[in-house]
C-alpha cells in the first residue's frame, strides 16, 4: 500500500489561523470599518479591498479563521459585523447561530472537484472523460492505482464538502444522506487512496506542489478555483485534468452573512457592489471562481460539462455522525509525535498551559471544535519530553475515547507528571522524533505521521540546526515528507522554528498571541 498515507500533512482549523474572535472595532478603528470573520481562502480578494472602499465607502477589516472555528466563534458571541466563509450551510444548522445570521447572499461559486495529473488521468482513462463517478474513483483508490490529497474535513471546508459529497453520492435512495445510509465500506474504499492531508486548501495545494513528481501522488481534491489557479501558474510540472464526477458534486457559494443588524445599510451597499456584473467579472478573472449571478456567464476556463449538484444534508446530527465516523473508522489512522520542551524555563504557568492543552485533547474541551480535535480512535500518540537531553519516549495507543477510559487517562496522567528542569536540546529531540517515525513506519506504513514541536527557548546543547537539517536530508524520501509543526512560545526563536517548518514542509503556530490550547487544537486539523 502506498507510502504517502503516512504523510501528514476536525471540525477546526483551515489554513491557518488567527484567533477567531472579532471585537466589532475599538476606538482606533475608523467609523467606516466593517469587521469580517472570514475564511482564510478569501485572502485572494484583498487586492479588491481598496476598490470596494472607494465604491462603497466601507473598509473591510478581516479576521481570518477556519470555517468551523468561525462557526464556533459565532456561537460564542463573536462581535464581527459580517461573516464570509466558503459555505454557510453547516453554520446555519447550528443551534445558537440562527438568530445571529440576519441575512446572507451568495457572492461567487466554486465546486469541489478532483484535479488529476495529466499522465495519471490518461493512464486511468479519465482525461476528457465526463462519465467518471465517485465509485470509479473509489475502485481505483482501493486497488492502489490512484492516490490523492485532500484536506481534513474537520478543519477545512474543501475536505468537509468533499466528504459530504462523496458520502451523499454513495448513499443511494435518491442521494439524500441520513443516519441510516452512510456507506462506511464504500467510504473506506475511497479513502484508501488518500495519501496526503492538510488543514487548509492552500496548504494542501502547496504540499501537492512539493511532492508532485512522486509516483504515488496522482492528484488532489480541492476547490475548482484552486486547481485552475495551479494550472494557470508556473509551479506544476504537468497540468491537472479536472474531473467532475457525473453523479454529483457540492459547490461552495461563499455567502456574505450579516451578523450586526445595525450595519444593514452598509451590508446592502456592499452586496450590491459585489454582485454587480462588472465586479462579478473581475472576481472571476482574479480568483478563478464562477459568478453567482446569471447575467455573467462562466468563461472558457470553465468546462461546459453539466454539473449535478448534490443535496447538502439538512440534519446537523447526520453531518456530525459522518465526521466522527470518518475520524474514528474511515480515514487512515495517524501517529502524532509530540516533542515537548520541559526545560527549566517551562516552570509554572508555561508547563501548566501545556497540561491544560492535553487535558482538552483528552476530552476536556466539549465545544463544537473541541469534540473533533480531541484524540480519536486508532491514533498512536507519542510523547517525547526533552530538556538538556531527550528525557523519555512514551507511546499511547487509543482504542477507547470515552471519558475516563484507561487510554485517555494514561496520556493525561503522563503529561501532568512532567516536571521542568535543565537546558534545551531542541534538535536532539527532533532527531529522536524522526527516529521514532522511522521505526513505526517500518512496522506500519499505512498511517499519516506528523511531528509537533513545542519549545519556549533556543537550542543550547546537543545538535545544532545544521546538524538536524543534515540528518533530516539523509532520511528516506518517505520520511522527509513527514512534516513538523513548531509552536513558538516564550523566548523561542521564530527564525529557527520557521526554518524547521520550511525544511520539513510544516507550518509554525504562535502561542505567544493565542492560548496553547487553541494552538494545539489548530494543529490537530493538519494531522
Amino acid at each position: 500500500m502506498n507510502a504517502w498515507r503516512r504523510l501528514v500533512p476536525l471540525v477546526a482549523a483551515a489554513a491557518l489561523l488567527l484567533p477567531a474572535c472579532g471585537d466589532g472595532g475599538g476606538p482606533s478603528v475608523p467609523a467606516n470599518t466593517l469587521t469580517v470573520l472570514a475564511g482564510s481562502e478569501l485572502k485572494d480578494l484583498e487586492p479588491m479591498f481598496p476598490d470596494i472602499e472607494r465604491n462603497t465607502g466601507w473598509h473591510l477589516q478581516p479576521t481570518y479563521t477556519g470555517s468551523l472555528d468561525g462557526a464556533q466563534a459565532i456561537v460564542n458571541g463573536d462581535k464581527s459585523d459580517l461573516a464570509w466563509f466558503s459555505s454557510g450551510k453547516y453554520l446555519t444548522l447550528l443551534q445558537g447561530t440562527s438568530g445571529r445570521i440576519v441575512t446572507q447572499t451568495k457572492i461567487m461559486l466554486s465546486p469541489i472537484v478532483l484535479g488529476v495529473k495529466h499522465s495519471s488521468a490518461q493512464r486511468l482513462g479519465w482525461s476528457g472523460n465526463t462519465n467518471v463517478t465517485w465509485a470509479d474513483i473509489a475502485a481505483q483508490s482501493k486497488s492502489g492505482a490512484f492516490h490523492y490529497a485532500m484536506t481534513n474535513p474537520s478543519s477545512s471546508n474543501s475536505g468537509f464538502v468533499a466528504l459530504l459529497g462523496v458520502a451523499t453520492a454513495f448513499a443511494g435512495s435518491g442521494n439524500t444522506l441520513d443516519s441510516g445510509n452512510i456507506n462506511t465500506q464504500a467510504l473506506k474504499d475511497f479513502f484508501t487512496g488518500q495519501s496526503l492531508t492538510a488543514g487548509s486548501s492552500g496548504f494542501l495545494a502547496d504540499n501537492y506542489v512539493r511532492v508532485q513528481d512522486e509516483t504515488n501522488i496522482d492528484g488532489l481534491i480541492n476547490y475548482e478555483s484552486v486547481l485552475l489557479s495551479l494550472n494557470a501558474g508556473s509551479r506544476l510540472h504537468q497540468p491537472l485534468d479536472l474531473v467532475y464526477p457525473k453523479d454529483g458534486i457540492l459547490t461552495a457559494d461563499y455567502p456574505l452573512m450579516l451578523l450586526n443588524n445595525s450595519k444593514r445599510a452598509a451590508y446592502d451597499k456592499l452586496v450590491a457592489y459585489l454582485t454587480s456584473p462588472d465586479v462579478q467579472q473581475k472576481i472571476m478573472t482574479m480568483t478563478n471562481r464562477r459568478p453567482a449571478i446569471p447575467e455573467v456567464k462562466p468563461d472558457s476556463r470553465f468546462p461546459n460539462q453539466l454539473l449535478v449538484e448534490l443535496t447538502f444534508p439538512s440534519n446537523l446530527n447526520v453531518i456530525n455522525q459522518l465526521l466522527l465516523t470518518y475520524l474514528d473508522e474511515i480515514r487512515q489512522p495517524d501517529t502524532v509525535v509530540f516533542v515537548l520542551d520541559i526545560s527549566g524555563s517551562m516552570s509554572g504557568d508555561r508547563i501548566n498551559s501545556v497540561k491544560a492543552a492535553f487535558a482538552n485533547l483528552t476530552g476536556g474541551d466539549t465545544s463544537l471544535t473541541g469534540q473533533f480535535a480531541r484524540f480519536r480512535k486508532r491514533e498512536n500518540i507519542v510523547i517525547i519530553p526533552f530538556n538538556g537531553a531527550v528525557v523519555d519516549n512514551q507511546v499511547f495507543t487509543i482504542n477507547d475515547i470515552s471519558a475516563g477510559s484507561p487510554d485517555i487517562n494514561a496520556i493525561r496522567q503522563y503529561v501532568n507528571g512532567l516536571q521542568p528542569n535543565d537546558g534545551t536540546a531542541i534538535y536532539d529531540a527532533l532527531i529522536e522524533a524522526y527516529r521514532v517515525v522511522e521505526r513505526d513506519y517500518v512496522a506500519d506504513p499505512n498511517r499519516f505521521y506528523s511531528v509537533v514541536l513545542m519549545t519556549d527557548g533556543e537550542n543550547n546543547t546537543g545538535h545544532d540546526q545544521n546538524g538536524f537539517i543534515n540528518f533530516f536530508k539523509s532520511l528516506p524520501l518517505s520520511l522527509q515528507n513527514v512534516h513538523t509543526f513548531p509552536i513558538i512560545f516564550g523566548e523561542a526563536s521564530p527564525a529557527a522554528l520557521n526554518q524547521v517548518a520550511s525544511v520539513t514542509g510544516g507550518q509554525t503556530f504562535d502561542a505567544r498571541t493565542a492560548s496553547m490550547s487553541l494552538v494545539f487544537k489548530q494543529i490537530r486539523g493538519y494531522q
